[in-house]
């Protein structure tokens, strides 16, 4: 017996096939329409702390100690100084070759490490040159400073060696203590209540006596460690070559977390960026051109956000008055992004149009970076990322400050700014004063000369005091 539809029956079928077929494309609309690679998991806990108010300190005891300038990363400057106005150069220094990393502060000096493995220290008012000294052939790392010793690590002592962490007295730069390594190490090394700590690119993480440069443990990663360890809440955070990023404890180097599900999401990408911890987060980069977010207590995913370039740049992490809590960073995409800081989701972005790959870094409401392509540094409102500077050059990292000047580090150059001056008004030379109507009229009457204090002018006291 064959079935014959009635035509109300005919009318449901294609009506149910319409929706099918809408829903269909609307599902696929979606899915062509999410970027790809973006992830998301928003059940990750996000701890939104108080505000944190800028520590002014005189300028002469001021210290930009370490890589990032606080030990978690973050990379902020609390300070009221403005990017918006007119920058002048009171000092320039050619250095002996390509500058990678920016130079740290401590009181009235700079210390500067160029790529030759050659390290100086800076006035920092003046640019004078104070010492100089060299301490292998290739190095690419910010030093660390606290006291009176300097703390330095070099990708390589001499040709097809490896590399080396070295102690300076601050005065002088002699080496108080010198370590080799059995391979090379570009992490800018982590001071902390007398232990150094810094990764190298066989996978080992170091934690040594500041004092002696004895080794105090080692910790063996997946991978080459390339970013500084990140310090917050008794753990040391980082990211290696295998594509894992891991939390160690500060104590021994015993594991925390090792989140070996992040190498399955990378699809071949490596953590070179450095971590910045915050609101119970880790953030950090990737070559796979993702943007992510860990969960700091014990490594789960939070979100990842796809750029379309290799992100090597360091995060800066802030909660921004009037934005939020937002996490900027640039990509060798040529485009500098801001991030809400919990979900991933894009606030703002800026479109350099070069290849950026060192750190962001914020100095009071501006965010700085270098576009490496066209030299230039450029510094962005945090709230909306409006133009505030734009100067030439720029190269990797941007600029470090002391409340007072910008440093800017150039391809080979570091230059100290400082606000322009207001121009100064022309002075208007006022007229002289217009005699009485007395005075006029004994000026303009015959003068005899031998009975009038001054011939041909008339007397003193008439017109107010001689010549």
């Amino acid at each position: 017996m064959s079935f014959v539809p009635t035509l109300r029956q005919v009318f449901s079928i294609v009506l149910v096939a319409a929706l099918l077929l809408g829903a269909g494309v609307a599902v696929a609309y979606v899915v062509l329409k999410r970027p790809a690679g973006d992830l998301s998991h928003p059940e990750v806990r996000f701890e939104a702390g108080a505000p944190v108010k800028p520590k002014r300190r005189p300028i002469d005891r001021f210290d930009w100690p370490l890589y990032g300038y606080t030990k978690d990363h973050t990379r902020v400057y609390r300070t009221p100084l403005r990017a918006d106005r007119r920058w002048r150069s009171v000092w320039r220094f050619r250095a002996s070759a390509l500058l990678e990393f920016p130079p740290v502060i401590y009181r009235n000096a700079l210390f500067q490490v160029a790529d030759d493995g050659v390290i100086v220290s800076l006035g920092r008012r003046t640019g004078r040159l104070r010492w100089k000294r060299r301490l292998g052939s290739l190095a690419a790392s910010s030093p660390a400073i606290g006291g009176a010793t300097l703390y330095v690590t070099i990708l390589r002592r001499a040709r097809g060696s490896g590399g080396r962490v070295v102690a300076l007295n601050v005065r002088d730069g002699r080496v108080r203590w010198s370590r080799d390594l059995p391979s090379r190490s570009e992490s800018s090394p982590l001071l902390h209540r007398g232990r150094v700590y810094f990764g190298s690119e066989d996978g080992t993480l170091y934690c040594l006596d500041a004092d002696s440069g004895r080794v105090i443990w080692r910790y063996r990663a997946s991978g080459a460690i390339k970013g500084s360890p990140t310090l917050a809440g008794g753990k040391l955070y980082f990211g290696d070559y295998g594509g894992h990023a891991q939390a160690v404890r500060l104590a021994d180097g015993r594991r925390v977390w090792d989140n070996g599900a992040s190498a399955r999401v990378l699809r071949g990408g490596r953590f070179y960026a450095t971590a910045a911890v915050a609101f119970g987060r880790v953030y950090m980069g990737s070559t796979d051109g993702r943007q992510y977010s860990f969960s700091a207590r014990d490594g789960k995913l939070a979100w990842a956000r796809q750029t379309g370039g290799y992100v090597y740049s360091s995060a800066a992490v802030r909660d921004v008055p009037g934005l939020g809590p937002s996490v900027f960073f640039g990509s060798y995409d040529g485009t500098f992004y801001a991030l809400d800081a919990r979900s991933g989701a894009l606030r703002w972005r800026h479109r350099a149009g070069g290849r950026i790959s060192g750190a962001a870094t914020i100095i009071g409401r501006t965010v700085f970076f270098a576009d490496l392509e066209h030299r230039v540094t450029i510094g962005l409102a945090t709230v909306n990322g409006r133009v505030r500077f734009r100067r030439r050059p720029g190269a990797f990292d941007p600029v470090v400050s002391d409340g007072r000047h910008l440093f800017l580090t150039g391809t080979k150059s570091l230059q100290a700014l400082l606000p322009a001056r207001p121009a100064r008004r022309a002075r208007t030379r006022k007229p002289a004063p217009r005699p009485s109507v007395s005075a006029r009229r004994l000026l303009s009457s015959p003068l005899d000369c031998a009975s009038r204090d001054t011939c041909g002018w008339g007397p003193s006291w008439a017109i107010g005091g001689g010549r």
